[in-house]
């Protein structure tokens, strides 16, 4: 029997590698991806099975750069899924799911003649961090190729679907539907003692057996530990990145009032850049409190940006 001597958690952290890929790229559990990516659906769609293919694509050229997926399959239909875990913000997240979308795109192409018709493709990020041009509460967004003067849709086979799980915050007694389920437990698995009474459909005792750290093997782990240690150290890097991005903007901050040369001046300009440094950060992700004890915003002013 296993026990995480890091954490004492009980169950496995789907943020990491090990976890995630543990959970929805393994052919052991994919009746778990099955499930999840039908909720993302709506019922609109409906996936009977899946199979999974190689995650590690090539361009076509020796200088195209190597796309690496978290999990990539295909449905009966022949329809290809791409499911990324973004454990972080990057500056150009959009452009390269966008990029990535062309690898299951161009894979289509046959040999010989070809009438252009392709299968459908979804890409599917699931993010660790707020979208920072988005005021709303919303996060689950669905993209497709849309005609701006009519409003429709004009190609329905190239689905992007985003998940803010930050933006996440329903309790167990808040859950209705199977997508809220699953958000739930992604958003909150590592930090569950026991398996909540919202989540009694046979596909959540598969997930929750397959999740339990005591249950995995002397191999299975040491990974899980090497790969939670460098999910830790990752966070900790960002966050003292951004802790000392954030002293300087208050730093600067208070250099800009001094300059005004009146008191109102300073106060203004201190107050404008806490609260500018502390929306950005709490778009990455950063904690409430972490930010409020760095900026000396109260956690009330920084949970109404």
């Amino acid at each position: 029997m296993m026990r995480n001597e890091m954490t004492g958690d009980r169950y496995v952290n789907p943020y990491t590698d090990f976890g995630f890929k543990m959970l929805f790229g393994s052919e052991i559990n994919k009746e778990l991806l099955i499930s999840f990516v039908n909720s993302l659906l709506g019922g609109r769609e409906v996936i009977r099975d899946l199979k999974y293919l190689n995650t590690e694509h090539l361009g076509t050229s020796e200088r195209d750069r190597r796309a690496v997926f978290d999990v990539y399959c295909e449905n009966e239909r022949g329809e290809k899924i791409l499911v990324e875990m973004q454990r972080g913000e990057q500056q150009f997240f959009k452009d390269r799911s966008i990029y990535y979308s062309t690898f299951p795109i161009r894979e289509q192409g046959l040999r010989g003649e070809w009438d252009y018709e392709l299968k459908a493709v979804y890409v599917i990020g699931i993010l660790n961090f707020k979208f920072t041009n988005e005021d709303t509460d919303n996060y689950h967004h669905e993209v497709k190729l849309v005609d701006l003067n009519t409003r429709k849709v004009f190609y329905d086979k190239l689905t992007f679907i985003y998940l803010e799980m930050p933006k996440f915050n329903k309790t167990e007694t808040e859950l209705e539907s199977m997508f809220d389920k699953w958000m739930f437990v992604i958003r909150n698995l590592s930090r569950l003692m026991d398996r909540p009474m919202a989540l009694q459909e046979r596909v959540f005792t598969r997930l929750f057996e397959s999740a339990e750290i005591a249950k995995f093997t002397r191999e299975q782990y040491e990974e899980y530990e090497d790969s939670l240690k460098a999910y830790r150290d990752w966070q900790n890097t960002i966050h003292t990145a951004v802790m000392k991005s954030l002293q300087e903007g208050i730093a600067q901050g208070r250099e800009e009032g001094r300059e005004e040369g009146r008191e109102e001046g300073r106060e203004e300009g201190r107050k404008e850049e806490r609260l500018k440094l502390a929306r950005k950060f709490k778009a990455s992700g950063i904690p409430v409190s972490i930010i409020a004890e760095n900026t000396g915003l109260t956690e009330e002013e920084i949970a109404d940006l």
